[in-house]
């Protein structure tokens, strides 16, 4: 962890250049840079809907990487940012970059920067950083503090993934995935749950679980009076904000058993969650959420115990900022979600498999996994109908060989279920390893389908009318929900 510099010198932002500027993460920091006026180059693998946007922005972006994209206005760059996990060293504009002494740093860094100034609302967490920073934003428009944010997913919404707001909060994901978070001066900081996870780079548990206490401590670097809110139903979590509310202010969220177990904690308490179905089939959770002593109804549209607990993050931190909490709580009911959590692509309107709808999500750690299939079973259970067929790609060998047993444990929630071979990303292939490492423990009826091509096929083998058919994982995966529709509904026109 030696790589993380939390006090970094001061770069030039006035011309920035983003290797890999497609990304979910490096495309919201370019909209903001545009945003303020800055030049901004860059370059990607292939052209994407990002891109264009960027584009039509003002951004000048370049297909491939070559060293002579460093020029594309006719002048260098003042800074050069990159992802390193994602980015070789030997990546031509890095060598570039090297060779003519230009500062090249993380998109954490960058983003600490575009922070500065502001009140920093701060989102951490193993699992549900993307949601709840999504679920914070939208609550904020709605009581008009038009924050600014960067999202490492795009709002279903709002459409985008960041924005150069007009008040003071600025609300983005913290990454704890190679200590980067701890890039950030946090004047608010959410913790959702604490999980080991990323042991590829902190090597052990206790590593990973000190990263986020030295995180909730930059709290109290800043000489800021910050607040720290954790989630209180999860273990680690808890124990973080029982460990520092003597030198940090410490607020909880949780179910009613969560709050009662940690008294000396000012907290939001969920004290009732319920799911109904209503017309068109659509089903709604509906949850009485008393935020720091406020009773407040919220009616959400994504399904799951989890995303309750996300909108309680997201009213608390909301309310920490200022923001009126009637209104925070019109927003919570208002979000539609997030691109790749649990995201809608359609139902078969006829045939064979009429009634089956395919949904997306993001989930690639058994916690999640289980979280999103256990929403899919309270959704089905509103409706009264209907079977889980979870395609699900594991990602990273790492991970995999890590929770082999705990993903098996994960998917056999689903009926059915069928499993791609791992998405190593950017890691080199495991002789001898597959995902048969998973699948050999699945207590349900599960194919192994290493054949990508060969998935919308295996689905509609199994798939019955009135089913929910989700594909899971953060690698390719998500390219293949609209192929499984098209082929239980050939009729459905082509995108």
């Amino acid at each position: 962890m030696s790589e993380t510099n939390t006090t970094p010198t001061p770069v030039d932002l006035s011309r920035v250049h983003l290797i890999g500027i497609g990304g979910a993460g490096m495309s919201g920091v370019a909209r903001i840079l545009l945003s303020r006026g800055a030049t901004v180059t860059g370059s990607d693998v292939k052209d994407s809907r990002p891109v264009m946007a960027l584009r039509a922005m003002g951004a000048t972006i370049a297909v491939g990487h070559r060293a002579e994209n460093l020029e594309l206005t006719g002048e260098l760059p003042t800074v050069v940012v990159t992802s390193f996990a994602a980015i070789p060293k030997d990546n031509p504009e890095l060598v570039r970059a090297a060779q003519e002494g230009i500062p090249v740093i993380r998109r954490s860094d960058l983003l600490g920067e575009l922070l500065e100034g502001s009140t920093q609302v701060l989102i951490a967490g193993t699992h549900g950083k993307t949601s709840t920073t999504s679920m914070t934003v939208v609550a904020m428009q709605a009581a008009g503090m038009d924050p600014s944010f960067a999202i490492g997913g795009q709002l279903n919404k709002a459409g985008t993934n960041a924005h150069q707001g007009t008040g003071d909060c600025f609300v983005a994901e913290a990454d704890e995935s190679d200590a980067s978070l701890l890039r950030y001066k946090p004047d608010i900081a959410v913790v959702t749950n604490i999980e080991p996870d990323h042991l590829d780079f902190f090597k052990t548990p206790e590593a990973y679980f000190q990263v986020f206490e030295d995180f909730a401590d930059r709290l109290v670097a800043t000489g800021k009076d910050g607040k720290l809110i954790v989630c209180l139903d999860d273990p680690h979590a808890a124990a973080l904000g029982e460990a520092v509310k003597d030198r940090i202010t410490v607020l909880g969220y949780g179910t009613a058993e969560a709050s009662a177990a940690h008294p000396d904690i000012a907290k939001t308490g969920v004290e009732s969650i319920d799911v109904h179905a209503r017309s068109g089939g659509a089903e709604v959770t509906r949850a009485l959420i008393n935020v720091l002593g406020t009773p407040v109804e919220v009616t959400l549209q994504i399904p799951g115990e989890h995303m309750v607990l996300n909108a309680a993050a997201a009213l608390t931190a909301g309310a920490a900022a200022g923001g009126d909490l009637t209104k925070l709580a019109e927003g919570i009911c208002s979000f539609t979600g997030v691109r790749r959590r649990f995201e809608f692509h359609g139902v078969v309107a006829e045939g064979d498999y009429k009634g089956v709808e395919v949904y997306d999500d993001y989930a690639h750690h058994p916690t999640e996994v289980a979280a999103v299939l256990k929403a899919a079973r309270e959704k089905l259970s509103a409706r009264g109908s209907g079977r889980i067929v979870v395609v699900f790609q594991p990602h990273l060998y790492s991970r995999s060989m890590e929770f082999a047993d705990q993903f098996a444990s994960a998917l056999s929630i689903a009926d059915k279920v069928i499993v791609l071979d791992i998405y190593g990303a950017r890691e080199k292939p495991v002789e001898g390893v597959d995902s048969r490492i998973i699948t050999s423990k699945v207590a349900k009826p599960v194919i192994f389908e290493p054949n990508f091509g060969a998935v919308p096929e295996r689905v509609a083998e199994v798939a019955q009318p009135g089913d929910l058919v989700l594909t899971m994982g953060a690698g390719s995966v998500t390219m293949l929900a609209d192929e499984i529709l098209r082929t239980l509904d050939p009729s459905r026109p082509q995108d």
